[in-house]
Order: C-alpha cells, then structure tokens, then sequence
C-alpha cells in the first residue's frame, strides 16, 4: 500500500497532532497499552496503535483556548488501528480444559422466505472464526432450505410473517414467539440481528421485542441489513445501549445520518458527523463500512483501511455481522477476566468491530488472489479460518 502524499499527508498529520494533543488520547493510550502487547524497546513512545503521532505535550505558546479547540476536535480525529494486535490479544487460546461453548454461543435473527443466504453467511461466519455453537432464529419457510446448507447450524422455524398470522392472533403468537427466544436468549454470548430478516410488519415487532429481552438480558447485538431498516425507524430500540453494533454501508448509514441528524451525509467532516450520530443516539458503537471501515463508540474514531478486494459480491457484510459477533464475545470476556476497573477497560464493541473489519479484509484478499472476479462469498469464508491463522496461530 503506498503512502499518503502532499495536502491528503499534511491532513493527517495535523489530525494526529490534535488527537495527541488530548486528554481523549492520553487515557485512551493508557487504555489500549493495558490491552495490546507492549512495543518493542526502539519503539517511539509517541506511537499508538502501530501509527506515530506527534508528541503528548502541548506545542509551547499554545495558547489555553487553541488547546481546548484541540481537545474537542481530537474527539473525532482517525487513527489506524493495530488491529492485528487486537486480534491477537482477544483471541482465546484453544485449549484441552475447555468444553463446548466456552468460545462463544451466537444467534442470528433474521431468514424469510426471500432471503435464507444472509442468515446462513452470518452464522457460518461465526463458526468459521471459532465460536462453538451458531443458532439461527428464522421463519418456518427459511428454516429448511438454512439447514439444507449446513448441518452445523442450529435452526429455530419460528418467527412468522403478516400472511401466515391472523389479525386476531397477532397478540398471542407475538408473545410466544418472545417466550421461545427467551428460554435460549441468556446462553448467548451475542446476537446479530438483521441478516434476511426482510421488512414484513409483523416480524419487525416481534424481533422488536427480541431485541427489548436481550437488552435487559446485557446481550450485545450487532445490528445490520434489515436491523437497520429497523431501528433507523425505532431508535429506542438501541438508544443508550453501550452493547449495540451497527454496521451500515453507505445507503444505510446515508439514511441512519438523515434520521438522527436531520442533515446529509458530509464527507469533510466525515469523522466528526459520525462522532456525533453515535452520541446522540447514546453510546452505540457504529462500524460504517467503506473504503476503510471507520468505527466509533462516540468517544474515539478507529479505521481499519487493510486493503481486501475489488470484488464487491454480496454477502460480504454478513461475513462481516457474523465475526464481529464472535469477536466482540471474545473481547468482552477478555477485559472482565482481566478484572480491570470500569474506567479502565477499553470498549468490547470497538474492539470487536477492529477485529472482524480485519479478518474479513484478509480472508477476501485471499480469496480474490485465488478466484478473481469469480469470487463469492463462500469463497471468502472458506478463508476465515487461514486468515486468523496468519495472524494468531492456534497452539497444539
């Protein structure tokens, strides 16, 4: 990959020295170092993350007024990720004491009959990375054509659409529908929601009400495709909620920015408007997917600009949903089975967003170099497994 050149380098330049110059990035460097492996001695001690950034201390004659404009512009500036270290360390090892489960449990709602690959891709991913269970809550008419492809998944037929429900019994079978999430809801380590899930009336207010259990639940939910379409029309869904991913490509971040903002999208100051769409819905962690893939919690902007593939086939982004899922379940008990202090722990979501922005990026590069322009998405997730290898080797 080449590096930056004339006005675009002296851009990022000048972000950094605004990120470096803030209490954000001072207790965030803390952070990350508790987290990430600890650089070697040569290493600059103004790098974080694998990129270098001006030092910690304020340019002399700054003025007090210059450096609070600073402080709040640091915010939103980006910084590349070292997401191959985060990968590494959140990574569990695999291990003979362990027993099945103890990877991670992922469910994925969403499948009709429309759309049965998305779910399926979603929860495939998941296994691919390493979780040991993958469930798939669906309707009657997606669940058997999702377990035809796999025997690994495990499939729930149970969500319904308008045509198959009585107006009359809409109350009643709603509510079992709930009842029957709910008996698996707290086994799972997170939820992807959104995946197939088509925009039927009625099976939007029942994942609505799924979504409702597994907040109460503290069940992370990574919300995409028809999620999206969902909670973009019903925010409270994820209002406040430090455990929601969403994961929009341009049209569905496009029309999240329009909704929330009340504004178009503005890509001179991409990163300060996406700063600010995740605190006013409160506290979510958004990945906008792109070029590079630009994640904020609201607090700090991460990319991850590893170059994939040119080959935009679809299905990518439930590759995506999926081991986002698993990584987030990883990164979360990482941090509590390190008995760090609350306001000492990095953000789970971020770094699960790092993770599976990185992992999707390697094993499509790897499948382009092998298929070219026929590539698919089964091709991809047949590379999931190499790719994380590359990067954090299994022991035996």
């Amino acid at each position: 990959m080449s590096r930056p050149t004339g006005a675009w380098r002296h851009q990022q330049q000048h972000r950094g020295r605004m990120w470096a110059a803030s209490p954000v990035f001072r207790r965030q460097l803390v952070l990350l170092r508790s987290l990430l492996p600890q650089s070697p001695p040569s290493s600059p001690p103004s790098s974080v993350a694998g990129r270098r950034f001006a030092p910690l201390s304020s340019p002399s004659g700054t003025s007090g007024s210059l450096r609070a404009a600073h402080a709040m512009a640091a915010a939103a500036a980006v910084y590349e990720a070292d997401a191959e270290a985060v990968v590494r360390r959140i990574t569990p090892p695999l291990d003979r004491a362990r027993h099945k489960g103890q990877a991670g449990k992922i469910a994925v709602i969403g499948g009709c009959r429309e759309y049965t690959g998305a779910p399926y891709f979603a929860a495939i991913s998941a296994l691919k990375v390493g979780a040991d269970l993958s469930h798939v809550f669906c309707t009657k008419d997606a669940a058997t054509v999702i377990k035809s492809y796999s025997p690994e998944l495990i499939v729930h037929p149970i969500l319904e659409e308008s045509y198959s429900v009585r107006d009359d019994e809409r109350a009643s079978v709603s509510s079992k529908i709930l009842n029957e999430v709910a008996k698996w809801m707290e086994r799972f380590d997170c939820i992807v929601v959104g995946p197939g899930l088509g925009r039927d009336s009625f099976l939007l207010d029942c994942v609505s009400n799924i979504m409702k259990h597994a907040r109460q639940a503290n069940i992370p939910t990574v919300v995409d495709g028809d999620g999206l379409f969902l909670i973009t029309n019903n925010l409270g869904l994820v209002e406040g909620n430090p455990l929601a991913i969403l994961t929009p490509n341009v049209y569905e971040y496009k029309r999240l920015v329009q909704k929330v903002l009340n504004c178009d999208v503005n890509e001179e100051t991409a990163s300060e408007q996406l700063t600010a769409l995740c605190q006013k819905i409160g506290g979510v962690t958004i990945m906008q997917k792109g070029k590079a893939d630009v994640i904020s919690d609201g607090k700090t902007v991460t990319q991850v600009s590893t170059f994939g593939s040119p080959r935009r086939c679809g299905g990518q982004g439930d590759i995506l949903s999926g081991s986002v899922a698993v990584f987030t379940s990883w990164a979360r008990h990482f941090i509590l089975s390190n008995e760090l202090p609350t306001e000492k722990r990095v953000n789970p979501t971020t770094l699960g967003c790092i993770a599976g922005s990185l992992l999707l990026r390697k094993a499509a590069s790897l499948a382009f170099e092998k298929n070219k322009r026929s590539t698919v998405t089964t091709d991809i997730i047949e590379f999931l497994g190499k790719s994380l290898e590359d990067i954090c080797p299994a022991e035996h």
